[in-house]
């Protein structure tokens, strides 16, 4: 059964966003064309968080809070030519800032937990060697257990 679900868009244009040679239009219903010929794999194109410092970076949060007993759905919406250019990873901070775990998300819809003292958390979109593609929207719903479930669960 699904719970509460979020859309995370593109929203800025130079917030976390690799810029040196790259050509973003933004075109309508939230969708963000990229394309940059020379950027090499591996490299972050975009990062979105779950906590900011306003007065140093200058953007919302963009991901909603999460916690670590929950389970989760990630749908990434992103037209591409090949199936696997565009990684994502999901990377989970404690409260000092300390990174405590990460995912790699190479599926267009993944299941995932995050660690339990999770405390805040970010999404980046990797180059995997793309260098053209269209970014529609990332989905998150959280995955509730049906009461039914959870009691044959435990017998």
């Amino acid at each position: 059964m699904i719970g509460q679900k979020w859309n995370i868009y593109w929203n800025e244009y130079s917030s976390d966003t690799y810029l040196y040679g790259s050509e973003i239009n933004f075109l309508e219903n939230h969708k963000v064309e990229f394309c940059n010929e020379l950027m090499p794999p591996g490299t972050v194109i975009k990062k979105w968080y779950s906590k900011t410092n306003f007065q140093a970076q200058k953007i919302e949060p963009a991901l909603p809070m999460i916690d670590g007993e929950g389970e989760y759905k990630i749908i990434v919406d992103i037209t591409v030519d090949d199936e696997e250019s565009c990684i994502g990873r999901l990377v989970f901070f404690d409260r000092f800032y300390k990174e405590i775990g990460y995912l790699f998300l190479r599926e267009k819809e993944q299941v995932f937990r995050c660690p339990l003292n999770t405390y805040s958390y970010e999404l980046h979109l990797i180059n995997g060697g793309v260098t053209h593609f269209i970014f529609n929207a990332v989905e998150i719903q959280e995955i509730i257990d049906e009461p039914e479930k959870k009691n044959k669960k435990v017998k």
